[in-house]
């Protein structure tokens, strides 16, 4: 407040409307995350008459027992995290380790490197020689399929060496007066400073392998190696009707309106564990990407 009482007209008109923005972002955050929330609970015809609803006696349960129900589901949960936690510890891993020699100028060929990264972010193989390298090495219908052609992010390890480029070099010197050789003092003394980095990496290849789908679409036909993205896009598919295929419209209506019932639930289903990640990641992910975006 005291703060505020020094400010100029003008900084204060620039504040409000600075803060006038922000609540409008907000806003448009927090009231599709709300009406899918509730919407997962309405039934869906006075979802469709009436809008949302408050009103408890208007709610029901029958969307989520009817994919919670499903065993597929529990199935595809536990691959989901399996396929996301070993993406993510492989991808860090590969990351950390290529951005390291890559923010040091004395690295010989770190120019050619360079180059070569880049060119990988704009030009790729395409889907058909990428499938048949996939099959060629044998990871059709395994997990290695979904988690290694994607483990490099050209993108990710530029943010690593960014941040490997602001920590300053007199920690390697004093390491180096320490006896600690480079591979010492990477992994004692550089590595706990770069939590952040770590935080805010792990957090995107997490988020990105649990939704992604179509890698998974592609190289996998076992059931029982789904993700639980695949599982709920088969659930959504198996109860929605197609004009012709149901005789009885009554049937037919029934079963639109448990559709639409479940595409709000597995909407919600499939998002519980980032919401429950993302509050443990917040400080280390404030950090982390504000370093990586002043210098480059």
């Amino acid at each position: 407040m005291t703060k505020y009482k020094h400010m100029t007209k003008s900084d204060k008109i620039l504040l409000a409307i600075g803060f006038l923005i922000l609540g409008i972002f907000v806003i448009s955050i927090i009231v599709p995350i709300v009406y899918v929330i509730v919407a997962s609970f309405m039934d869906p015809t006075i979802l469709q008459n009436k809008g949302i609803s408050f009103h408890f006696k208007d709610w029901t349960l029958t969307g989520y027992q009817r994919v919670l129900e499903n065993k597929m589901i529990w199935i595809g949960f536990r691959n989901s995290i399996l396929y996301s936690l070993g993406f993510t510890f492989i991808s860090v891993s590969i990351t950390i380790l290529a951005a390291y020699p890559m923010s040091k100028k004395e690295f010989v060929g770190r120019k050619i490197f360079n180059v070569i990264f880049v060119i990988t972010m704009f030009f790729g193989g395409g889907l058909i020689p990428t499938y048949l390298v996939v099959s060629n090495l044998n990871m059709l219908n395994t997990p290695w399929a979904v988690i290694l052609p994607g483990a490099f992010n050209v993108w990710n390890m530029i943010l690593a060496r960014t941040y490997f480029q602001s920590i300053p070099k007199e920690l390697r010197e004093a390491s180096a007066v320490d006896g600690a050789s480079e591979l010492v003092h990477f992994f004692k003394v550089l590595l706990p400073v770069c939590k952040p980095i770590i935080a805010v990496l792990a957090l995107y290849q997490f988020v990105g392998m649990w939704n992604s789908y179509f890698d998974a679409l592609i190289y996998i036909d076992d059931a029982n190696l789904q993700p639980l993205q695949l599982v709920l896009r088969s659930i959504l598919i198996q109860n929605t009707p197609e004009p012709g295929m149901i005789a009885d419209m009554q049937s037919m209506a029934e079963m639109a309106k448990l559709a639409e019932l479940l595409k709000y639930s597995t909407i919600v289903i499939s998002s519980i564990p980032l919401l429950v990640m993302y509050p443990f990641f917040q400080k280390y992910f404030d950090k982390g990407i504000m370093v990586g975006s002043v210098k480059g």
